[in-house]
């Protein structure tokens, strides 16, 4: 085996960050989030774990006077047994890291805030008094408070409620007409694949509420058992897997009064519910075709239910969701993005008001006539933006970063994260910054990135070497480690944990490649949908490209010992790459990976892949079950076999498929495990368990220390 060596400093270092990364659940504990800034701007409201490696969520407040601890749920004696199922879900699928108070809702001036804690209501109300319960009518999921203040609309057990904060007898709205029937919670394919994690929202006016109403009865049925304890009987999941049957999503008014109405439009033509939400307009939806080239933006009629079209979107590979959109100004000017071009645009009443080449990634709020937006002219940064007519566009963010943050009052609430790592202030409309403390770890392998633009394409690389490497030395085994996929950027400025976690691979004696190729977001819409009917081929292309440049940079890089890992699409790509080009992989670990794009789920797969009945060779080309008997090379299996959004059986399927073809290959099976780990051993003990592999796989040694 051929070795290299490190000093004692790093040594120490790389050893302790397995430990490090699990028990601070990614750096996540100890970061302020969930922010809500006063409507005077003077005061915000946010939620952090008191600590590194504390795991639960606690209710904050920040003024002219600095930072109050409001509420405590130690304090309050609740624990997580009480966690009701559906909450429990809609914590996994929004990727909750912790426990305690993980969501709230607050009136405009902070005076009054509510949140759901195991499962009970609880109130936190100004003069500074201690929380109390509010009654019920059983465990609580989504509160969401009145635009008065003074009730709460909830959902418990598929029915959506609603309590009075005075003491008056709580109000049952919608009750579900059967076991496989909600109101007011999002479906699956909404919560997982469109961004719409709500499925309930108020009217201005406080008497009434705009709901989803799911029926899950026309979808198939999955179990998922847990073969580690056979004692336990698997657990049903309604999963519309791509070519199948979708939930029957409606939408509806409710009065308090009893009165019911349902909104109208053509739910056959566009069964998709994307948006919604209640405006001082009225109601507001967007709704989306099965084939997802077509969105129609409604305006509804609340008092009859009917909808008049505002907007029109076509492309003829898909129409995007953009976080935030469609929305209105005071005036009533729709807000809402265009693809013109390789430019998403913002526009506002159908024009575009920001230039060529700013790619628009998010609406993060609109007041009056202004709308505060994020965007990126440079795919690696991510800044905060204001439009204004009267000013036009304004990037309001400066450092090279990941930007985003709320504005009120005159008063900035600017969420920063650079290559220093996490930084969030406020910055009044008069006087000095106020600091949000972030009490999250210092990483003990912090990035040390080489930025690259590889091949004609400019694909945007990062390069991470041992911090002990020296040109000339001894050659570096190389690591790709990217996602690659349209979920998720990883070559971004910012001290995210994929960086430290690759920097702990190079600290460990390898050169880590971390590429975006065609497929990510954040370089407009040409590039998002060159994997339109593949989303493998030109993806994998980008890899081979990154890994070239990174050498003709450091020409230390062993190109004949390269290995790529990656989880979830990029567990597929790895799997792909070493099965379609072993002449540049000789090895891959493929975590969580789709393995046949027929058993992911409709809204996701079907927009890059389109129907699995019209169109089998685009689930051909991008499923390399297909593939399995071209294996040649070292490849590593890991699914959580409790994960209800790729389902173990993609990883025994492949499995499968490897052994009837005499492919050798290994399974790790993780117990108890959904899509993303989060237990610290299991943390842990795979990161150490992929790095054995890949270095009995490429044939190199531990660094020995000098």
């Amino acid at each position: 085996m051929i070795s290299t060596t490190s000093p004692d400093p790093t040594s120490s270092a790389s050893a302790a960050f397995p430990g490090q990364i699990a028990r601070t659940q990614r750096y996540s504990l100890g970061a302020p989030r969930a922010f809500t800034l006063s409507a005077d701007g003077t005061a915000a409201l946010f939620l952090r774990t008191r600590g590194p490696e504390d795991r639960t969520g606690c209710l904050w407040l920040l003024d002219g006077d600095g930072e109050h601890l409001l509420v405590d749920p130690d304090t309050l004696g609740g624990s997580s047994d009480g966690v009701p199922e559906a909450e429990r879900i809609r914590r996994e699928r929004a990727r909750e890291r912790t426990g305690g108070i993980v969501g709230y809702d607050a009136d405009p001036d902070l005076g009054t805030v509510v949140f759901a804690l195991d499962g009970a209501l609880w109130c936190w109300e100004r003069p500074d008094g201690p929380p109390r319960p509010v009654p019920t009518a059983g465990p609580v999921v989504d509160p969401r408070l009145s635009p008065g203040g003074r009730r709460v609309a909830y959902v418990s057990g598929g029915a959506l409620h609603v309590a009075d904060l005075d003491g008056a007898p709580g109000l049952l709205v919608a009750a579900p007409e059967g076991a496989d029937v909600t109101y007011g919670l999002a479906e699956h394919v909404a919560s997982e694949s469109m961004g719409r994690y709500r499925g309930h929202w108020w009217a201005p006016d406080g008497r009434h509420l705009l709901a989803a109403r799911v029926d899950d009865s026309p979808v198939q049925r999955w179990w998922i058992a847990d073969p580690a304890n056979p004692s336990r009987p698997p657990r049903e999941v309604a999963y519309p897997a791509a070519g199948t049957a979708n939930a029957d999503v409606s939408l509806h008014v409710f009065g308090l009064d009893g009165t019911r109405t349902e909104v109208v439009w053509d739910r056959t033509a566009y069964e998709y519910l994307a948006r919604a939400g209640w405006d001082a307009h009225g109601p507001l939806l967007a709704v989306q075709s099965r084939d997802q080239r077509t969105l129609r933006v409604l305006a509804a009629d609340p008092a009859t239910g009917a909808t008049r079209l505002l907007h029109e979107q076509r492309d003829p590979a898909w129409v995007e969701l953009i976080p935030g959109t469609p929305a209105r100004t005071a005036s009533g000017a729709l807000v809402h993005t265009a693809d013109l071009g390789g430019t998403r645009r913002l526009t506002v009443a159908g024009e575009p008001v920001t230039p060529e080449g700013l790619q628009i990634r998010s609406v993060e709020d609109v007041a009056g006539e202004s709308v505060l937006f994020t965007a990126s002219d440079e795919p690696t940064e991510v800044h905060l933006w204001s439009y204004a007519p009267q000013s036009g566009a304004e990037r309001l963010s400066e450092e090279p970063g990941v930007h985003t943050g709320q504005r009120a009052g005159g008063a900035l609430l600017l969420d920063s994260h650079t290559d220093d790592g996490p930084r969030f202030r406020l910055l009044p409309a008069e006087g000095a910054p106020l600091p949000v403390a972030c009490l999250s770890a210092e990483p003990v392998t912090p990035p040390r990135v080489t930025w690259l633009r590889a091949g004609e394409l400019a694909v945007r690389t990062a390069l991470l070497l041992p911090s002990w490497h020296r040109p000339g030395g001894d050659p570096l085994p190389v690591l790709m480690a990217p996602y690659g996929g349209p979920a998720m950027q990883l070559v971004l400025h910012g001290r995210y944990w994929p960086l430290c976690e690759a920097q702990w691979f190079a600290e460990e004696g390898f050169a880590v490649v971390v590429a975006d190729g065609r497929g990510t977001r954040g370089r407009g819409p040409v590039w998002e949908k060159t994997v339109h009917g593949d989303t493998l081929g030109a993806p994998i292309e980008d890899q081979v490209t990154a890994l070239h440049a990174a050498a003709a940079h450091c020409p230390d890089l062993d190109l004949g010992r390269v290995a790529m890992r990656g989880w979830s699409y990029g567990g597929t790509l790895a799997a792909a790459a070493v099965l379609r080009r072993p002449d540049v992989f000789h090895a891959a670990i493929c975590g969580a990976g789709p393995s046949d794009q027929r058993l992911y789920d409709t809204h996701w797969r079907e927009r890059f892949l389109g129907h699995p009945d019209e169109e089998p060779a685009a689930y051909d080309r991008s499923s390399p079950i297909g593939e399995a008997a071209s294996l040649r090379r070292p490849l590593l299996l890991v699914h959580g076999l409790a994960d209800d959004n790729v389902v173990a059986a993609h990883t025994l399927r492949m499995s499968a498929a490897l052994l009837a073809a005499g492919r050798m290959h290994q399974v790790l099976p993780l117990s108890n495990v959904t899509h993303g780990p989060t237990d610290p051993v299991v943390v842990e003990g795979l990161l150490r368990h992929q790095l054995n592999f890949l270095r009995a796989s490429l044939n190199v040694s531990p660094p020995q220390a000098v």
